[in-house]
This record gives C-alpha cells, structure tokens and sequence, in this order.
C-alpha cells in the first residue's frame, strides 16, 4: 500500500503534462527542453550522488551485461516477426529498434519513488548496457534500413558524448577511491538531481497523444518489448543468480516501454516516423500500467 501512495504522485504529474498540452499551456516542443534539462543535467547529478556512496559489489557487472543481452535476444525475435509481419523496409527498421530500445527514462521516477538511491544506482548501471547497444548495434540498424550511409565517426561521437555515462564513470570512480563529495556540491547536485521526476513526467505528458495507426504491428512490438523483455529478464536474473534489488531491476528494466531513442533515429534515417510515434504513445500506456505493477509484485 506504501508503494501505491508513492506511485500515485508520479502518474498524477504525467497527467498534468497531459492536461497542460489540452489546454494549450504547454506545447509537445516544451518536453523536448525538458528532456534536454533531464539528460545533460538533472540525470547525472543524481547519479553522481547516488553512486558515489553506494556500496558497489561483483555481482553488479551482471546489471549491463542483462541489459545487453535482453537487446540483442528482442533484436532478434523482432526481426522475424517484422518479416513474417511482411512490414516493408522503413517500417521494418522502426519495429525492430522499436522492440530492442528499453526506455529506462520512463522507469527512472518509479524506482527512485519505490527504491530511493539505491534503486537509482542500479538501475543506472544496467542502463549503461541499455545506451551502449543503443548508440552502437542499434543505430547500425536505423541505418541498414533507412537511406543514409552508415557514419562510424558519428557513432562513436555519440556513445562518447553520452552525460549519464561519463557521469556514471566519475561516480564510480569517486566511489572506489573514496573520494568524498563536499557538502556544499553534494547539496546542489542533490536540489538539480531531484527535478528529475517531475520534468520527465511532465515531458511523457506533454507527448502523449492518443492517436495510433497500424496497430497490429504496434502491438505486436510492444509485446516484444515490454513482455517478451521481462520473460529474458526473468531468465537472465535466475541464469546469474540475482537476488533482491538487482534482480528486480533487471526483471522491471527489460519490460520497459519502447525508447524515444526510436522516433530520434526513425527521423534521422528515414524511417516510418508515424509508425515510431504510435510505438512510443501505446508503450507508454502499457507502461504506466505495467511499470507500477511490477514494483509492487517484485517487492
């Protein structure tokens, strides 16, 4: 019951992202600033100061490695249903990199309400494997299905410029050599860290739209995703023999909803754009749903 009343606030502001959009208080552009706000600030504050005394163990390494795995066995299963699906070849590229990128954005307000900054951690960390496939294998993809050439100094551009990455790293860093993080510092990346929740569910909000097209194949990716994800989840965390939270966060982090990531990449190769955004808007109904559902039945 505890976990529900934590919950509840943070699904009450994604619908005030929503009912800002309807009144015209706020515009689907505004999430974008948010966004931007959340990836190059906001997120690596907090995981600065939520790994940086954490109590870092072995078994961690397993987080990304899960994460990673459960990309290229959605990447997979993805592919040929989207050839039996017979979808043509714009179309094809959204739904696999669609099926195979986890919004872990979404599921960061739900772990840090339900798990504080333990939950942030490691959530973050299997995340790490989550953005390296992203800006590498994934974008490979978008670009053998869209009609650009393939720019490896582009790729390696983006997963080295990558906030929450470095930012992991410098946690880490700070963590193994024992480097306290003065006061003052800790109390303003703690003030810019927590704006996080609120402006990433006031951008889902803003984004949301209700209206969807070809829906078999977009239910069809979601399920990929978001259930096919958790059942590789269920089976990496018993394969690696994960227990408690890091067992939770992978389980909940491979059923996430599908990734904005998607539409960025369906407009930058050319992709089914349309088809990515009605991904995106009725993964993220399964998600609000599931999501909270997980936290409470993995508690």
């Amino acid at each position: 019951m505890d976990i529900i009343l934590k919950i509840i606030p943070v699904v009450l502001i994604f619908l005030l992202g929503y009912a800002l959009k309807r009144l015209n208080i706020l515009k689907k552009e505004d999430g974008d600033l948010f966004l931007k706000v959340v990836y190059y600030v906001a997120l690596p504050a907090l995981i600065i100061i939520s790994v940086a005394d954490v109590e870092l163990r072995l078994n961690f390494v397993f987080l990304p490695i899960s994460a990673v795995l459960t990309a290229l066995t959605t990447t997979l299963i993805s592919y040929w249903t989207g050839r039996i699906l017979r979808l043509p070849r714009p179309s094809l590229g959204t739904f696999i990199i669609g099926s195979t990128i986890m919004n872990i954005g979404f599921t960061l307000p739900f772990f840090i309400t339900a798990y504080g900054k333990q939950g942030l951690a490691r959530i973050t960390m299997f995340d790490f494997g989550n953005m390296a496939i992203i800006f590498t294998f994934v974008y490979w993809l978008a670009c053998k299905h869209g009609a650009t050439d393939i720019d490896q100094k582009v790729m390696v551009k983006k997963l080295l410029l990558v906030p929450p990455m470095w930012a992991l790293l410098i946690a880490v860093l700070l963590n193994l050599l024992k480097i306290p993080i003065p006061s003052f510092i800790n109390d303003f990346l703690g003030m810019v860290g927590w704006m996080m929740t609120p402006l990433v569910m006031l951008a889902l909000g803003l984004y949301f739209s209700p209206r969807m097209v070809r829906m078999g194949p977009v239910f069809s990716a979601t399920f990929i995703r978001m259930i096919l994800g958790f059942a590789c989840g269920y089976v990496l965390a018993n394969l690696f023999g994960l227990e408690g939270l890091n067992r939770s966060i992978v389980m909940i982090g491979s059923a996430a909803p599908v990734g904005y990531t998607s539409l960025t990449f369906s407009y930058l190769e050319n992709l089914d754009k349309e088809f990515a955004a009605s991904l995106i808007s009725f993964s993220i109904i399964m998600g609000m749903i599931i999501t909270p559902a997980l936290i409470l039945l993995l508690q």
